[in-house]
């Protein structure tokens, strides 16, 4: 009987095969906290005794939740991770170097790695063939010091996708219908494995997205086989060495197939306060909005921002919504720069701040006041995400977002596309 994805990779790492329910101890490739996580895991290795780091040069340590800090009480934590990178020679990514699971897929991710992170979006990883999850920063700093940790390989659901994206859809409404169907905890401790046509043609920046948001239906991972895409992005990223082919085999068995056509699909949103509680755009068309976020480790990359500026362009917000626009990384700041979707965006009316989280995690930049309303490109609308219990989130697309800015209230982004 063939593998899946999940466990092919976690075969290949331990050295024999691994089917799913099985425990295993297994190597880490690559080892990532932040800001928000990291000093909990450091203070743990300190407390234990055990301040090092099994490969200093494939941990990381990032400062991208509130950067730059607003309090001093996170500054002195970030004075701790630098710090700690110092003594062990971890490697440090400090203020404005942008989110941490967009320099992973940038710099570090390969395919048939193992990623632990102290943060549950490291399932981006996925969309690089790579078994990347999160975990809690005890686990991800036992993960640093001995340089391997333990799993139970999951069960797998196949998620099969066929069809060609309607203009102003695309594969943030595919995942947010996904989770509308699954259920926020419809697929715990699964490994989602995308596969099918759409995904085959479907580009990196794309797919980066459907696995970011695995974790949101409570998968361990967001798995998408590497191939000819996974290639020509490692090359775009100067890694082309680090590819290699893998793919489930054809006869691999299944806890669960999920179909989608994309083709019936229109633009999506999730609504306050759960992310599962998706609707399409026409549902909610009207809702009155005050704040619009572009960004986050979901859809900050340079397409993403490329989409809201196409609508946006020689347009001006509505005089009653703040657009904030965060770029995922320096990288891509500088890319959005040089394509000039800064000065369009900038023209529009948009606030553009460093790279990093920004407002995702309502730390600081872009906390809503009591009653406010705002829509994001990120992935969780739970209440309070925000800094402030008494707001309200939405979730949609890079086109929903830019359409919604300009009319102030949640709009269809194929009315202003037409």
């Amino acid at each position: 009987m063939g593998q899946t994805l999940a466990e092919k990779i976690l075969s290949r790492k331990v050295g024999r095969p691994v089917r799913a329910g099985e425990m295993v101890i297994c190597p880490v490739d690559v080892a990532l906290t932040q800001d928000g996580t990291g000093p909990l895991a450091v203070r743990q290795l300190q407390k234990l005794n055990m301040v090092r780091a099994a490969c200093p040069g494939r941990t990381v340590l990032f400062i991208d939740h509130a950067a730059p800090s607003p309090r001093k009480e996170l500054s002195n934590d970030h004075m701790l991770l630098r710090e700690f990178a110092r003594e062990t020679g971890c490697v440090l990514s400090d203020v404005g170097a942008g989110v941490c699971h967009q320099i992973i897929a940038e710099e570090y991710a390969r395919p048939g790695d193992v990623i632990i992170g102290a943060d549950s979006h490291t399932v981006t990883a996925g969309a690089l063939g790579a078994f990347a999850t999160g975990m809690g920063s005890t686990d991800v700093a036992m993960g640093i010091a001995l340089g391997k940790t333990w799993f139970r390989v999951p069960e797998t659901f196949q998620i099969r996708v066929r069809g060609r994206f309607s203009p102003g859809v695309g594969a943030k409404d595919l995942i947010l219908h996904l989770i509308g169907r699954l259920g926020a905890d419809g697929a715990t401790y699964k490994a989602l494995e995308f596969v099918g046509e759409t995904i085959e043609e479907m580009p990196m920046t794309d797919r980066l997205t459907l696995s970011n948001m695995a974790v949101e239906a409570g998968a361990k991972v967001g798995l998408i086989p590497s191939d000819e895409e996974t290639r020509r992005y490692l090359a775009a990223m100067g890694r082309e060495g680090d590819w290699q082919p893998l793919a489930p085999d054809a006869d691999a068995e299944y806890e669960r197939v999920v179909e989608v056509d994309v083709s019936e699909l229109e633009p999506m949103v999730s609504a306050p306060h759960t992310v599962d509680n998706v609707r399409p755009v026409g549902e909610l068309a009207g809702t009155k909005i005050h704040q619009v976020f572009i960004g986050s480790c979901t859809n900050g990359r340079l397409a993403d921002l490329a989409e809201a500026a196409r609508i946006l362009s020689g347009r001006t917000i509505h005089p009653e919504v703040r657009l904030i626009v965060v770029p995922a990384s320096r990288r891509v700041f500088l890319e959005a720069i040089d394509a000039g979707y800064i000065r369009e965006l900038v023209a529009a009316g948009a606030t553009v701040l460093a790279p990093g989280c920004g407002p995702c995690v309502g730390v600081h930049e872009g906390i809503l006041g009591d009653g406010e309303a705002s829509l994001n490109t990120s992935n969780r609308n739970f209440q309070g995400r925000l800094g402030n219990p008494a707001g309200f989130i939405y979730l949609a697309s890079p086109a929903v977002a830019a359409a919604t800015a300009l009319k102030g209230e949640i709009a269809d982004p194929r009315e202003v596309l037409a």
